[in-house]
């Protein structure tokens, strides 16, 4: 039959990104405590379309995923980008998974457990210049307090529920599980699934001890991730959802820290270069 998806196009019009969203398949994820977590994704999977090319073969993106459906492991994806690469004759190969990820949080004072889930996304993108690109992004609930109703009030604060994102490019294996963790230390509590009075109480107070602004939360995130030499980029972001005004607070940091290691590393040696000339010249 005629193949018109691969017929001349002549508006000479190059495609960034061309192919399916919002393909549910499950998915195997590394679990800390469990060696191995099942869960389901929405799948993106895109292809660069050259200027010549009418269109993609969209078919063959649901080949590709379904030649991996017994081993959809995360571990895989640079295998599936090469893969999509050489089976589309594309220059770039881009795989978005988005999913949740649950753990099993045990209330801070009766120990009563229950799951949480956090939604996370793995995004991959493949030139063949290099390695693959791969951005993993977490979602994380938490509590905040404000700290300016605490300092104003004569008792009480308000309080909002929050949603904090990071996204990060590491150089070394990380865990989901680290990542959370990082997160919910820098609120002003954890939100968990199952609580006792007991634990209502613990929360309560805990919150109230420990006030933070949407800056604050940022900010402290920034500074643990800034110190851990295996991210190489961040991007975090915190919005509260108020609850005595009628819009969320927001708050964004970017950093590229692995061009600020290299830039502080190079000043450095210019820095010795010009003292070991200065000394020569003595």
């Amino acid at each position: 039959m005629k193949d018109i998806q691969s017929s001349y196009d002549d508006r000479n019009i190059h495609i960034d990104k061309v192919g399916i969203k919002n393909l549910k398949l499950p998915i195997v994820v590394k679990d800390r405590n469990r060696i191995a977590q099942n869960t389901i994704a929405d799948i993106n999977f895109y292809v660069d379309l050259p200027h010549h090319f009418k269109g993609t073969h969209m078919s063959r993106f649901i080949e590709i995923l379904n030649e991996y459906r017994d081993s959809l492991d995360i571990s895989r994806l640079d295998d599936i980008l090469k893969r999509t690469r050489a089976r589309l004759h594309a220059l770039r190969a881009h795989l978005e998974l988005t999913f949740p990820y649950f753990i099993e949080k045990k209330a801070p004072v009766t120990d009563s457990p229950g799951l949480i889930d956090y939604e996370c996304t793995i995004s991959a993108a493949s030139n063949g210049d290099r390695k693959t690109d791969v951005v993993l992004t977490i979602r994380v609930p938490v509590t905040s307090l404000c700290p300016c109703s605490k300092e104003i009030s004569d008792y009480g604060a308000h309080n909002q529920r929050s949603i904090i994102t990071l996204s990060v490019r590491t150089n070394r294996f990380v865990w989901l599980e680290e990542l959370i963790g990082l997160v919910e230390d820098k609120a002003s509590c954890e939100i968990y699934s199952l609580l006792k009075r007991e634990d209502e109480k613990y929360v309560t107070e805990h919150a109230y001890d420990n006030p933070a602004f949407v800056e604050d939360i940022v900010r402290a995130i920034t500074e643990s991730i800034s110190r851990d030499l295996r991210f190489d980029w961040f991007m975090v972001e915190s919005e509260n959802f108020e609850s005595i005004h009628n819009h969320s607070a927001y708050a964004y940091i970017e950093r590229n820290l692995k061009a600020e290691r290299e830039e502080t590393a190079q000043a450095g040696t210019r820095r010795q270069k010009t003292v070991t000339i200065g000394n020569t010249a003595h």
